[in-house]
C-alpha cells in the first residue's frame, strides 16, 4: 500500500472496509489485476485463508491488514490478466482457482438496455446462469436482477455457502449484477445472497431465471447441464409452422403428470417413462393434445404446480430438462401436440422465491390493494415494471423455443384483468380513469400475444377467462387481447347445471343448452371439462350425473356425445374419460383399475369413438369457431328435452339429435337438408358402449315430407339418454 498515494490509500481503505463489511456493489474495481503507471497489483478476496499464492509466478500475496483481501505488487505485466491463485485455508486444506475478478462484465450494453426498456424477448440467455468459455477457460456467469440491493454474492457448493467469497458487481444502473466464476461446473448448487439496502438483511434466495431446482422440499437452484438434447421433431415444426390451427381437430387431454400413472407402490414417474406410457394410450384414445398442469417448479404438490416459484425450470419430480425434452419429442413424432398451463397471474411467498427479493417489492406490488391475491394468498406480478414484463414475456417463448411447445394455457386471467377480483369494497385502488381495469395487464396481454404469435406460427395462446370481457380472442388492434382461444366456462356451467337435474325436470331447463348458441362464436371456445371441476367436493363426472348407475352412465354418454358434437374445442380431464367415481385427488394414481369394469371400459370406448369422429370429419372440427358450420334443426322441443342440430363443411354436413330424458322417442321425425340414406355413425346407447341398443340399426333412408322448413325428413328411434351422429349418404 506504501506505492499508492494518499487519496488512493483512502480510496483503498474504503473498499477494503466495504469488501470486509460484505457490502460492495463492485468488487471489481478493487479486485483482480490492476495496472498503476509501470507497476501492477494484483489482489484476491479470499476469507479463512492463511496464505494465498499467485500460481503463474510462484510468489505469495500479502494480507492487507486485518482484512481478507490479499495483495502482490510487481512490474508491470508479471502476472497474466488471467491469473491464478493458490491458499491454505484454517484447516489447512489447499484450494486452486483463477481470480474471477481478472474477467471483465460479460453482458452487454445492449442487452442491458433492451432489459431495461422491457423488450429482451430473451433475458434467459443472460440473466441466471450461462456456461461460457472466456481464453478457454470455462466457468459460469451468473446474473439477476436486484436494483435496490447493497450487495447480492453468488453462494453455493463451491464456496462453501459464504457469501463473502463471491460478491458480483452491478452494471451501473440496470439493477443487474453479475460474476463470472472459472472452474464452476453443472450439478453445483446455488442462490443469490442479497444484502438489502435499507436494513442491511442478508437474504438467500433461489435464481428467478434458474432452470434446475432441488427436489422439495430442498429450495437451492442447481447448474444444469449445457443443453445438447437432440430433437427429432421437425416434421412436426415445420408443419406446425403452416398449420391452420383454428380449423385443424384439437381434443386436449388435461393432465396432471404426478398422478395420471405411478410407479407400483407409489412414487413418481420419470418424464420419459410417463412418454413412454401416456403416448400409446393418447394414440389409442385419439387425443390430439395434452395440456399440463403446470410442471414449472413448485414447492408444494398440493398447488398442483399453480404457485410457481421456478418459472424457468420443469419440476424435478419427473426428472431432468433434458427428459422433459424427450417427453416432448416423443409426443410430436407420434403427432400429439402439447400445451402446458402457463401461470402469469401470480406467485407464492416463500421467502427463498421472488417474493420481497431484494428486500423490496420487486417483482410484485408494494400496495397489497394491488398486490395480493388473499384467497390464494400469492402475490400479483407489476405488470408496470418493464423488468417484470420483460420476465414474464421471456418466459413463455422460453418455453415455445427451448422445448418446442405448442401452445400456452394461461391460468386466471379474469384476476389479471381485474383489480377488484374476489376483492370486497376497500381492498382494492381503481386505475387512473377509476376503473376497475387492470390496464398495465391488458398491456401486458397483448404484448405477450402478439410477440408470441408472431414469432411461432401454429402455436396457439389459450385463456382461462371466465368473465364476459369482450374480444379476449379477437386481435389486438381492433381492441381485443390478442388469444388464440378461450375456455368455454359459461357453457360448461350451463351445461353440467343442466345435467346435474333429474330428466323429469330438464324440460323446465332447456334454456340452459340453448342460451350457449347466442355467443358461441363471438370468441374462438374451448369446452372444457377440466381438473377444476372434479375436486374439492364437486364429485367426478360420472358422479355429477343424476339417477341409478344406468343412468349414471347413459347421462354421462350423452353429455361427451354433445361436447364433440357442439361448435368449440374439446378438453377432457384425466379419468373422466373412463368415468372415474372418485374425485382426483394429487396423491394417487387415477383409478385404472375400473378398466376391468365393462361399463368404464365402454365410455372409455365412446370416447375414443368421438374423438376418431371428430377427428376425421371436418364439419365436426373446420367451423368450430364460425356459424357457418352450425344450423339448429329444432332448438325448441323442450318438452320432450330433444335437441337436433347439423354441423356442417362445404357442402358436406353431420345430422346430431340428442335426447335427454330416460324415455325412447319412435317415430321421431326430423327434419333434413336433402334426400339420401343417413346412416347412424354414434349411437351412443349401443350395446357396445354399456347402452340399451335402441336406435336405427345402419341408417334410415330420407323421405320427401317436408318437415321443421326442410323438403326432406327422417324417421328415427330416439335411445333413451343418448345422442345419434348420422351422416348422409346420397
Amino acid at each position: 500500500m506504501s506505492r499508492l498515494s494518499t487519496r488512493q490509500k483512502k480510496d483503498l481503505n474504503d473498499d477494503i472496509s466495504r469488501l470486509s463489511a460484505a457490502c460492495h456493489h463492485d468488487p471489481g474495481v478493487v479486485l483482480g489485476k490492476h495496472c498503476q503507471g509501470s507497476t501492477e497489483v494484483a489482489r484476491s478476496l479470499v476469507p479463512d485463508a492463511k496464505v494465498v499464492m499467485i500460481i503463474e509466478i510462484g510468489q505469495q500475496m500479502e494480507r492487507i491488514g486485518d482484512s481478507d483481501v490479499f495483495e502482490w505488487f510487481g512490474p508491470k505485466d508479471s502476472v497474466p490478466d488471467k491469473f491464478r491463485i493458490r491458499w491454505q485455508d484454517t484447516q489447512g486444506l489447499q484450494h486452486e482457482q483463477y481470480e474471477p475478478y481478472c474477467f471483465p462484465p460479460q453482458i452487454s450494453d445492449f442487452d442491458l438496455h433492451l432489459f431495461n426498456e422491457g423488450k429482451h424477448q430473451h433475458a434467459y440467455l443472460f440473466l441466471g446462469v450461462q456456461h461460457k468459455s472466456i481464453e478457454s477457460i470455462t466457468g459460469i456467469l451468473f446474473a439477476t436482477w436486484a436494483p435496490n440491493a447493497e450487495r447480492v454474492s453468488v453462494t453455493g457448493d463451491f464456496n462453501q455457502w459464504d457469501g463473502r467469497r463471491h460478491p458480483m458487481r452491478v452494471r451501473g444502473t440496470s439493477g443487474i449484477w453479475e460474476l463470472f466464476i472459472p472452474g464452476v461446473e453443472a450439478g453445483m448448487n446455488y442462490k443469490f445472497e442479497i444484502r438489502t439496502r435499507d436494513s442491511g438483511e442478508i437474504l438467500s434466495k433461489s435464481d428467478p431465471y434458474g432452470r434446475q431446482f432441488e427436489l422439495r422440499p430442498a429450495t437451492a437452484s442447481i447448474i444444469p447441464q449445457q443443453d445438447k438434447f437432440s430433437w427429432n421433431d421437425a416434421d412436426w415444426i415445420a408443419s406446425r409452422r403452416t398449420s391452420e390451427c383454428l380449423h385443424a381437430p384439437m381434443s386436449i387431454y388435461e393432465l396432471h403428470l404426478g398422478s395420471w400413472r405411478q410407479q407400483t407402490g407409489g412414487g413418481f414417474l420419470n418424464y420419459r417413462q410417463i412418454a413412454d406410457q401416456l403416448i400409446p394410450y393418447l394414440k389409442e384414445m385419439s387425443f390430439t393434445h395434452i395440456e399440463l398442469l403446470p410442471i414449472t417448479e413448485h414447492p408444494l404438490d398440493a398447488s398442483w404446480g399453480y404457485q410457481t416459484t421456478g418459472f424457468f425450470a420443469p419440476t424435478s419430480r419427473y426428472g431432468s430438462a433434458d427428459d422433459f425434452r424427450y417427453f416432448v419429442d416423443d409426443c410430436h413424432r407420434h403427432g400429439i401436440g402439447i400445451i402446458l398451463d402457463w401461470v402469469a397471474g401470480h406467485f407464492p411467498k416463500d421467502k427463498h422465491g421472488m417474493a420481497q427479493f431484494d428486500g423490496t417489492t420487486l417483482y410484485e406490488h408494494e400496495d397489497p390493494r394491488r398486490g395480493e391475491h388473499l384467497q390464494w394468498g400469492t402475490l400479483v406480478f407489476n405488470y408496470s415494471r418493464h423488468e417484470v414484463r420483460n420476465f414474464l414475456i421471456s418466459n413463455a417463448i422460453y418455453w415455445i423455443k427451448e422445448f418446442h411447445l405448442d401452445g400456452l394455457r394461461v391460468d386466471a386471467v379474469a384476476s389479471m384483468l381485474y383489480l377488484d377480483y374476489n376483492r370486497e369494497e376497500g381492498e382494492w385502488l381503481p386505475n387512473d380513469f377509476g376503473g376497475n381495469e387492470n390496464l398495465e395487464a391488458i398491456d401486458f396481454i397483448r404484448e405477450l400475444n402478439e410477440q408470441v404469435l408472431s414469432q411461432y406460427p401454429g402455436v396457439v395462446m389459450i385463456a382461462e377467462e371466465s368473465t364476459a370481457w369482450p374480444q379476449v380472442t379477437r386481435p389486438p388492434w381492433v381492441g381485443g387481447l390478442g388469444f388464440s382461444m378461450k375456455w368455454n366456462m359459461g357453457w360448461m356451467h350451463d351445461t353440467l347445471a343442466y345435467m346435474n337435474n333429474d330428466p323429469i325436470y330438464r324440460h323446465y331447463h332447456h334454456d340452459e343448452l340453448t342460451f350457449g348458441l347466442l355467443y358461441a362464436f363471438h370468441e374462438n371456445f374451448v369446452l372444457p371439462f377440466s381438473h377444476d371441476e372434479v375436486v374439492h367436493g364437486k364429485g367426478s363426472m360420472i358422479n355429477k350425473m343424476p339417477g341409478d348407475d344406468w343412468q349414471r352412465f347413459a347421462n354421462l354418454r350423452l353429455l361427451y356425445t354433445y361436447m364433440f358434437t357442439y361448435p368449440g374445442k374439446k378438453l377432457l380431464f384425466m379419468g373422466s374419460e373412463f368415468a372415474q367415481w372418485n374425485e382426483w385427488d394429487h396423491e394417487r394414481s387415477l383409478d385404472w383399475e375400473l378398466l376391468d369394469v365393462p361399463a368404464h371400459a365402454q365410455v372409455k370406448s365412446l370416447v375414443s369413438d368421438l374423438n376418431r369422429l371428430y377427428v376425421q370429419h371436418p364439419a365436426l372440427h373446420y367451423y368450430d369457431f364460425d356459424d357457418h358450420g352450425f344450423e339448429w334443426i329444432d332448438c325448441h322441443d323442450a318438452s320432450q328435452s330433444v335437441l337436433s342440430y347439423l354441423r356442417k363443411y362445404q357442402d358436406r354436413y353431420l345430422v346430431v339429435i340428442l335426447n335427454f330424458t330416460p324415455v325412447p322417442r319412435h317415430g321421431y321425425r326430423l327434419g333434413v337438408p336433402r334426400s339420401g340414406y343417413y346412416r347412424e355413425l354414434i349411437n351412443s346407447d349401443s350395446e357396445y358402449y354399456g347402452g340399451s341398443n335402441v336406435g336405427n340399426d345402419a341408417g334410415v333412408q330420407s323421405a320427401s315430407i317436408a318437415w321443421m322448413g326442410k323438403d326432406q325428413s327422417i324417421m328415427l328411434d330416439l335411445p333413451p339418454l343418448a345422442g345419434l351422429v348420422l351422416e348422409c349418404s346420397d
